[in-house]
Formats: structure tokens, sequence, C-alpha cells
């Protein structure tokens, strides 16, 4: 066995370990068919408010950018598919975010894996993304054949559908790289149709200024009042085209209990959510990425669907 072969199964195997549904390895090079996708998709303003999404535009497509000298990208998936779900009469929030904040909890595991390939392997350099930088998590992962991108830009498998994070390992150490697995969407169109806003403007483009996880989590303005009684109950994020989508059919609950919802959370009715008060909120959402919106935030989506 060669070091390329045992450095990549140590990796796997550790990756597993840490608790990772799967981990794949692609070649670190410039995302070429990408670069037009993302060129168009920005020229069209789809990315909204998200003026972020602008800056760096060859680091987001060449990963050597980012982590100098860099070999390999290790993408890998962790499963946030909660066993419980908040109860049907109530305002929404998008699944991933029922726990602790999920950048948190990743970055510890990244950071393990880390430090596992430096003792293990030796002087290996990189760094860990948990899309807090401008890194294509989505192609990376496509990439290394943990997934295809669906018609509503997520990243699907066959095994366990799309309710998973997906976070990147960028080091300088050659591995042995996975190839891309092939695209089972076919004729459906249930995330096309579904879709409350019609965000999802063609099969695999998403319009994100008009995406509902865009409106209740990114825009920090008024939300347009055209989209007025379009929101199907979402107070934050929104999973509908990942719910809809057959290949969910096959999700299974995560285990990891950081991800776990605080108790009142998955009781709280449509009332409760209108006389929230900021000591409920810090309480409920003391660590999650509901934070991000703030009190004030999530008060003005739930005014938003009354």
């Amino acid at each position: 066995m060669n070091n390329k072969t045992k450095y990549t199964k140590l990796i796997k195997t550790e990756a597993k370990r840490l608790g990772f549904l799967s981990c794949g390895i692609s070649k670190a090079t410039f995302l070429e068919e990408e670069a037009p996708r993302l060129e168009k998709w920005l020229k069209n303003n789809m990315h909204g408010e998200m003026h972020y999404m602008e800056n760096h535009f060859d680091k987001r497509l060449d990963p050597t950018k980012l982590v100098e000298g860099s070999k390999s990208v290790i993408s890998l998936l962790l499963n946030y598919y909660p066993e419980e779900k908040q109860n049907e009469s109530s305002f929404k929030l998008s699944k991933y975010a029922y726990g602790t904040d999920y950048h948190f909890v990743i970055k510890d595991k990244l950071k393990s894996l880390l430090n596992f390939i430096q003792e293990e392997i030796g002087a290996v350099h990189g760094r860990a993304f948990v899309d807090s930088a401008p890194v294509l998590d989505k192609a990376w992962a496509a990439k290394s054949g943990l997934g295809w991108i669906g018609k509503h830009s997520n990243l699907l498998t066959q095994q366990v559908g799309s309710f998973y994070f997906i976070a990147e390992l960028i080091i300088d150490l050659d591995l042995e790289y996975d190839s891309a697995t092939t695209d089972h969407c076919g004729t459906c169109t249930a995330c096309i149709d579904a879709c409350p806003t019609e965000a999802i403007t063609e099969p695999y483009v998403v319009d994100g200024s008009k995406c509902i996880s865009y409106f209740t989590i990114e825009l920090k303005d008024n939300i347009p009042t055209e989209f007025k009684g379009k929101f199907d109950d979402w107070m934050f994020g929104c999973d509908v085209c990942q719910d809809v989508c057959p290949w969910n059919r096959f999700s299974k609950a995560h285990n990891e209990p950081l991800f776990n919802p605080h108790p009142e959370l998955l009781s709280m009715t449509k009332k409760d959510w209108e006389e929230i008060t900021q000591d409920v909120f810090s309480k409920i959402f003391q660590k999650s990425a509901v934070k991000r919106t703030k009190f004030s935030g999530l008060k003005r989506n739930i005014d938003f669907l009354k």
C-alpha cells in the first residue's frame, strides 16, 4: 500500500470516527465549470443584498489562493436531520437551526481531524472551513463524489438525501482523489413546483434574492410586501425544497447530541412565538444559529407572517 492510499484510508476512517456522515477528497484545483455559473449568477443579482458574495471571486474558485501550496480538498458531511420536529401548528424554523450552532460543532470536529492528520502523518499544513470563507462547499462535495447538486441547488445523495452540513479541510498533502457521481434528479420537478416564492427560476438555478431563507436570515431591511402571505409560516430559514424531495425519504435522524433542540422549542405554538420575549429568545437560542437574526429580526419575521 503506497503512502497516498494509506493516508487517504487513515483520514476517512478518522472522519467516520468523529461522526461525519461521509468524506470525499478532490484535487485542489481551479473550479473551471463553476466560474461562468458564478459570474452569471452574480451578474443577474441573484445574491440580493448578500454583497459579500461579490468578494474574493478568485478565491471562491481556486483553493490554492486560500491555502498556499494546497493539494487536496477534503469534503465532509455531517447529518442534522432531527428525530423530533416542531408541532404542526407553529411558525417554522429550518431544521438545521434546532440545536447548537453548527459552526462551533463542526469547527471542533475539523480541528480534531487536522490534529490527527498532523500527528499521524507529520508536518501537514491546512485550514478548516465551515461556510466561513469563500469556499464553494457544494461544488467541492460534488467533485469528490459525495453527491450531486440537485435542481434546488443543494447537494443530494441517494442514500441520505440532503439534510446535512458540508465542511472542508484544505491541506497541502497529496491524497487519492474520488470521482464525481451522476445526477439522479431525472424528470422530477417537486422542489421547483413547491417553492412558495418561486425562487428556483429554472432547474439548478436559485435566485437567492427570492428565497425565504434569504428574507428571514440575510436581509436586514424590511421584507418586500409583495411576498406577504407566501412564506408558508417559515420564520427562520426554509426547508420546503428539501422536505418535498423524494430522496429525503431516506433521511435518518442524526446522533449528535449538540444538535438536539432546546426542550421548549418543539412545543411552542404560534401564540407562544407571537408573545416571545427577549429572555425566552436568549434561553431557547443561547447557542443557536438563530442568534444571527437577533431577537428583533425574528420578531420582524413573525410579524410579517401574521
